[in-house]
């Protein structure tokens, strides 16, 4: 949660009517852990909780684990998965996945034609390639190329693509997403020495009720039936005359991120973007390297044994591998040594700029892949390393 915002009419007064012409609004309270989080308190044309249960005809397959392997660095190339004939709504691919997120790939052609709510966990995506107008009951959001775009549990919303090639990252983290508790000051407001400002976020654009003709919403709800439930209103969901409060999707370009450079190298930890739980993401943008004069600014081989790491290569020269392009996802899981390619640890030394742009997940729970992560494995990458 980023900061309150208030749009369209709202009453003085948590929990007092609102009326409009002599038409008294309904309040739709959206909470986190209860009632003791964050929240924000929507008013509606109509009564928000008149769903129709109906023929469910949307949603992706959810994760389960492929059959065990052995404990190797992977190599997964997303690049060679075909966009799919689908919609956002329809087209996550899962990868990796343990109890605190699902990490997935998604490559849609179409728009959606229905609402969709998550009940699992907040979303947040990276995207790669392509771009559209998330449009949500709390208004429009247009995102692009190297944004993250958060919609937080319980939204109802659907995605608008643009024209072109679409090529997203995605997390679905089940105990919510924040920013790192580190890049906050004690009222809450993102510190001045943090990596972003509260100005790099862009919100909703409240745009009043509308009717675009939908009116089934899907709800994911995973262990309850198959995971997808399909409801129909009689009235346009998106009925909202106005809103305030602090759960709302945002957009952040991975660009806006403001990297550090140290006298020798710095962990992964000072890259950390998002939070969630059991897990850190991490933004790896242009920047400049090490300054020691004997600095060594390839990343050192290491033994992170409480931790399984995820990185999303996008572009730039990747220095410490080779073999591994844009649309690339290495996993290197706790227990195993790992680090950079041979040759690359000696070759770095004397730069003083890396154009890599990536994203990291370094989770503190193992993750397990999905028949479609083994489907796009490269198996000679444990092999390249020696």
């Amino acid at each position: 949660m980023l900061d309150r915002v208030v749009a369209g009419a709202v009453p003085a007064k948590h929990h007092t009517r609102l009326e409009q012409e002599g038409v008294l609004r309904h309040e739709e309270c959206i909470t986190r852990r209860g009632f003791d989080g964050a929240y924000t308190i929507a008013y509606h044309e109509h009564r928000p909780h008149t769903q129709i249960p109906a023929e469910l005809a949307h949603g992706w397959k959810l994760p389960t684990r492929a059959a065990p392997g052995p404990l190797r660095k992977r190599h997964y190339r997303t690049q060679e998965m075909s966009a799919q004939d689908a919609a956002p709504v329809d087209a996550r691919v899962p990868l990796l996945f343990n109890e605190d997120v699902t990490i997935s790939v998604m490559r849609p052609t179409k728009s959606d034609p229905v609402y969709f709510v998550n009940g699992d966990g907040d979303d947040l995506f990276f995207v790669f390639e392509g771009g559209g107008v998330l449009r949500s009951v709390l208004g429009d959001l247009p995102f692009g190329k190297d944004d993250y775009v958060c919609i937080p549990k319980g939204i109802l919303h659907r995605i608008e693509l643009s024209e072109g090639p679409q090529h997203w990252l995605h997390f679905e983290c089940l105990g919510g997403v924040g920013l790192p508790a580190q890049w906050r000051n004690e009222v809450g407001q993102i510190r001045m020495d943090a990596p972003f400002c509260h100005r790099d976020f862009r919100r909703t654009e409240f745009l009043g009720p509308r009717d675009e003709s939908i009116r089934e919403v899907v709800v994911k709800r995973a262990g309850v039936g198959d995971g997808f439930h399909a409801f129909r209103y009689a009235h346009s969901p998106l009925d909202v005359v106005g809103w305030d409060g602090t759960v709302y999707p945002w957009v952040f370009p991975i660009l806006a991120f403001q990297p550090r450079a140290g006298l020798v190298h710095l962990p992964p930890d000072w890259h950390g973007t998002f939070a969630t739980r059991g897990g850190l993401i991490c933004s790896f943008v242009p920047r400049m390297v090490d300054f020691h004069p004997e600095a060594i600014p390839c990343p050192y081989p290491h033994s992170s044994v409480d931790c399984d790491e995820v990185l999303f290569y996008c572009r730039g020269n990747f220095t410490s591998r080779r073999g591994v392009g844009p649309g690339s996802i290495s996993y290197h899981p706790m227990g195993v040594t790992h680090g950079p390619h041979p040759g690359a640890y000696e070759g770095s030394i004397g730069h003083r700029e890396t154009s890599e742009l990536a994203v990291m997940m370094d989770t503190l729970r193992p993750l397990h892949p999905t028949d479609a992560a083994l489907a796009i494995e490269d198996d000679a990458y444990q092999s390249s390393f020696i």
